[in-house]
């Protein structure tokens, strides 16, 4: 088969691989019909993300249809079923899968001995993501192995579309449990900062959730467009003082509830941390960029709450913790518990209240992948999401 495959920095290749094959009795076999380049995949691709293997699969937003079932599965998929498959492998059955935290399954993550090291404790096997989360081959491909796939799936209505549905793999749930982590009430200023595809999907959940104004801070005009499409107010960080601006919509409070949508490769216009963090990660004394979470501490009216979705790696530095803790903020992080999520955003979808697909702005093949991931990294092109069909 086809697949778009790691092999260092800035180079992902579109090679010929050997077809996945059923290794466990609860694996199933899809043969991909819409796939994704994600954020987060650019933080391999620039080889922020410890832990990647030259001849990686890449890819961990796909679906697809079942072709090949283990007698593990028992029923709960047949073949010619059309499934999303989440970024996250569960297994259904651990302490943290029962209780709804599946990105934390204690199963999955088929080098658990790597991630306890490096974390404390395992965290979910996730599909084309390094080796500290299980080494699976990603879905940027014409086949993917899905193991433990009786859990490991979302079933979607055939009356809806590949391009409604196959964001609910990550970016449409990641958006909308970095809005729920908020505890979003109707006086509240939500800010985001990020207008990329997470943080588009934070937009229109934080409106789905009564916020009363929502804010999203990019430089990007496409994807400040996109946003204000979605009901956003926006900042423009390259023409104005976020700080400024944020006081200004809230009479001098601040925003309620803060996003961050952005994560470790964080960009800002000349300030002071902005070059410190790129001089201290150019000699690997910081593997992070956490500018954004700086700014959100600094910003965030007492009390309130900060989200983050956004992936970090490693290492920060110049974290002004003694604000977070004496203005009393409340950090929630994580990533997505998909399943979690799902069976309301599938009806959401299906009542019209959302249509994902409204972040698509290039649809192209396989082959076309490896220059697509430098037009997305490099905002070319009013590149937002790109999907590719296998």
């Amino acid at each position: 088969m086809r697949a778009l495959v790691w092999h260092g920095t800035q180079d992902i290749r579109c090679d010929t691989v050997p077809d996945p094959e059923i290794e466990h009795e609860r694996d199933a076999i899809i043969k991909v019909t819409a796939c994704a380049i994600c954020g987060s995949d650019l933080h391999l691709y620039d080889h922020f993300m410890p832990g990647m293997k030259n001849g990686d699969i890449m890819g961990h937003e796909t679906m697809g249809e079942v072709v090949e079932v283990g007698k593990g599965v028992n029923g709960a998929l047949k073949k010619g079923e059309r499934i999303v498959i989440p970024f996250t492998i569960i297994c259904g059955e651990c302490d943290q899968c029962k209780r709804g935290f599946y990105s934390v399954c204690e199963r999955s993550n088929r080098n658990k001995h790597i991630a306890s090291k490096a974390f404390g404790h395992t965290t979910a096997g996730l599909f084309g993501y390094t080796h500290l989360t299980g080494g699976y081959a990603g879905g940027q491909a014409e086949y993917l192995r899905v193991p433990f796939a009786d859990k490991t799936h979302i079933k979607v209505p055939d009356s809806l579309t590949d391009e409604q549905v196959l964001f609910l793999s990550d970016i449409l749930p990641t958006g909308w449990q970095a809005a729920v982590q908020c505890d979003i009430e109707p006086t509240d200023t939500v800010a985001i900062w990020g207008a990329g595809p997470v943080g588009q999907m934070a937009v229109r959940s934080a409106i789905l959730l009564g916020a009363k104004q929502v804010v999203c801070i990019d430089r990007v005009p496409e994807r400040l467009d996109m946003a204000r499409a979605g009901g956003a107010i926006t900042i423009n960080f390259a023409e104005e003082s976020v700080i400024s601006r944020l006081n200004e919509l809230t009479g001098g409070k601040g925003p309620e509830k803060c996003i961050d949508s952005v994560g470790m490769e964080a960009h800002a216009t000349a300030t002071i941390d902005s070059m410190y963090d790129r001089a201290k990660q150019a000699v690997m004394l910081e593997t992070d960029r956490p500018h954004v979470l700086r700014e959100m501490i600094y910003v965030c009216r007492p009390a309130g709450i900060l989200s983050v979705p956004g992936v970090y790696g490693g290492l920060l530095d110049k974290i002004p913790f003694g604000a977070l803790m004496n203005k009393g903020l409340t950090l929630r992080t994580g990533q997505t518990h998909v399943n979690r999520w799902t069976d309301d955003l599938v009806r959401r979808i299906d009542e019209g209240q959302l249509d994902p697909s409204f972040v698509i702005t290039h649809r192209v093949g396989l082959e076309d992948g490896p220059e697509m991931y430098r037009t997305f990294r490099d905002k070319k092109d009013g590149c937002i999401k790109v999907m590719i069909r296998p």
